[in-house]
This record gives structure tokens, C-alpha cells and sequence, in this order.
């Protein structure tokens, strides 16, 4: 039972151990301006169109 406890306190000590990763800032917003101008079309090509009224 002793082994348990002392299992389950280096378990739960373990798990609050928390990771964090800093990414320069120049490149996340080269990333995210690439991400974008891949998933929006380029705004010569966007078609607009009238919902009709029923």
C-alpha cells in the first residue's frame, strides 16, 4: 500500500509539470499570412453573388 501512495504522489506531482515553447514572432506571423493566403482565394478571383428573395 505504501508503494501505491508513493507511485501515485510521483504520478500526480508529474502530471503539473507543464511544458512551454515560445516561437519567435516574425516567424508565427510568416506562418499564419502563408496559412491564410492558402486557404482564402485571391480577392481578383472572389465571385459575390445576390441571394434571391423567395
Amino acid at each position: 500500500m505504501k508503494l501505491f501512495l508513493i507511485v501515485l504522489t510521483i504520478l500526480l506531482m508529474s502530471a503539473c509539470v507543464t511544458t512551454n515553447i515560445y516561437f519567435p514572432t516574425p516567424a508565427v506571423e510568416n506562418a499564419a499570412d502563408k496559412i491564410v493566403a492558402d486557404v482564402w482565394p485571391p480577392a481578383d478571383k472572389v465571385v459575390v453573388t445576390k441571394k434571391e428573395k423567395k
